[in-house]
């Protein structure tokens, strides 16, 4: 009897399911072919004394990497002798809204939106300060060229401020030190800034590049959209000179001229009707440099969190159930024997490979918060669950007897939703494991046939699809 391949394609929840994609792709991530593994959350620091709300790392010039972390009135450095949270504020911070960080030479400078700009010096072991006296009060901060760049003033929500060229200290406006401010009063509030060789300023309602031209105007500014801007300022992410961010109808894409609307027509309708609006000040985003993932994470009216998940070379789609209460990007200080010791009850019952970059020093990892709390997402794969769209194999019922997932260095279990018509709601039975010889025996009879599999194996790589065999059967 002949054997039907059906490969695992393209999730896209906003179009039916009788169109050939899949309908669902939970907790694995999109590849070239099929889709990986998503590994489960793993506690890397011991609690802090409140709630977080980012993670950061900062590497000095002497190589040694630090690992921060925020809370409403606390900023916290990670001890790796003993993976304690230890405070190193100025003061008592009067944040409402997460702390955004950016570096500049052996600075890690932090804005919360209440409190003057704060700066770690990366050659000490000190606490945070003033970044200077004259330092604004702002939202947001990054670095573009040779400037540290602030924007949303409490006192000016529209307004960006840049210091002296080469001096992050000197923010008085001034045509010998080129520090100065431009107020964008024709696209609402600041929501979010990126930099790099320009900045990029989104608004509520435009998105503006900036610009470095010299004196005496010091910035160009120049309007790339308006009528559309960033929807929520936690949703706004940088990679590989992107600018990634939520907009009112769904998920975008930018490199400083182009705009690509990378959700249309694929996840954004799903997304606003799975999302938890009245929570969306606690949405995420951050990249995973080792899978090439754009990450958004989000409060789902499943009374859930959730990781929206865009693999940037195919601009394909999956997301996560997860534990975490945000996600994050972060560097790995590095670790040795003696500090696993505290980490951990024993080498053996560590949760996290000891081949993972997790213990290896500068390296870029995706990391996150849970409570009070930093965690890695570096343990064992999670459940995942990939659903085919409507399989019809004529206009007469067919019989599904044999099913075999096909997964690389792994196996899988298959459960099947078999419905005559498509104003029927497609029910799926139990899952069964396949036997030693990766076969599963099934007798689903109807029109319309849809498989979930659920990859197993601990070192399962890539879940490439499922093979059937299909009988035809006769109308009575």
């Amino acid at each position: 009897m002949a054997i039907t391949r059906v490969n695992f394609g393209e999730w896209l929840p906003d179009q039916p399911g009788v169109i050939g994609a899949l309908t669902n792709a939970s907790n694995v991530y999109p590849r070239l072919t099929g889709y990986g593994p998503f590994p489960q959350e793993v506690d890397y620091s011991q609690a802090a004394s409140e709630t977080l709300n980012n993670v950061v790392a900062a590497q000095g010039t002497d190589g040694t990497t630090r690992v921060f972390a925020s809370g409403a009135t606390k900023l916290f450095r990670l001890d790796t002798t003993d993976y304690s949270l230890d405070d190193v504020s100025a003061t008592t911070y009067t944040s409402t809204t997460k702390w955004r960080f950016t570096q500049y030479g052996n600075k890690l400078i932090a804005a919360n939106g209440a409190n003057t700009l704060q700066s770690y010096d990366m050659t000490t072991t000190g606490n945070f300060a003033n970044l200077s006296s004259d330092a604004p009060k702002s939202k947001f901060v990054t670095v573009v060229r040779d400037f540290v760049v602030a924007a949303h003033n409490p006192d000016a929500k529209f307004r960006v401020n840049w210091s002296g060229i080469g001096n992050e200290t000197t923010w008085a406006a001034s045509a010998t030190t080129q520090a100065d401010y431009q107020d964008i009063p024709d696209g609402g509030n600041i929501q979010g800034i990126t930099g790099g060789e320009f900045g990029l300023v989104l608004l509520e309602r435009s998105i503006v590049r900036m610009s470095y031209i010299g004196s005496p105007l010091i910035f160009q500014f120049d309007n790339i959209a308006r009528n559309l801007g960033c929807y929520e300022p936690n949703s706004v992410i940088q990679w590989q000179g992107i600018t990634y961010f939520l907009g009112n109808d769904g998920f975008y894409a930018c490199d400083g001229t182009a705009i690509s609307a990378i959700g249309a027509e694929k996840v954004n309708r799903t997304f606003f009707k799975d999302l938890e609006e009245s929570l969306l000040n606690n949405m995420s985003a951050a990249v995973d440099p080792e899978r090439n993932l754009i990450m958004w994470g989000y409060p789902s009216i499943n009374d859930d969190y959730r990781i929206l998940i865009f693999h940037v070379p195919t601009k394909r789609w999956s997301y996560v159930v997860t534990t975490a209460s945000g996600v994050a990007a972060s560097s790995t200080p590095t670790a040795t024997l003696e500090s696993l010791d505290n980490y951990s009850a024993s080498i053996d019952a560590l949760e996290t490979s000891l081949d993972s970059r997790v213990w290896l020093g500068g390296k870029i990892t995706l990391a996150g918060y849970d409570g009070a709390k930093i965690i890695t997402f570096s343990g064992q794969p999670k459940t995942g669950q990939i659903d085919t769209s409507d399989l019809e194999t004529g206009s007469s019922k067919s019989m599904i007897t044999l099913a075999k997932p096909v997964v690389d260095n792994g196996s899988g279990s298959v459960a099947i939703a078999t419905r005559q018509l498509l104003n029927e709601t497609p029910t799926f039975g139990t899952y069964t494991a396949a036997d030693s010889e990766g076969r599963i025996g099934i007798r689903s009879l109807g029109r319309y046939h849809r498989l979930s599999v659920q990859p197993s194996g601990v070192e399962w790589s890539a879940a490439i699809g499922v093979e059937l065999e299909i009988q035809q059967a006769g109308m009575r």
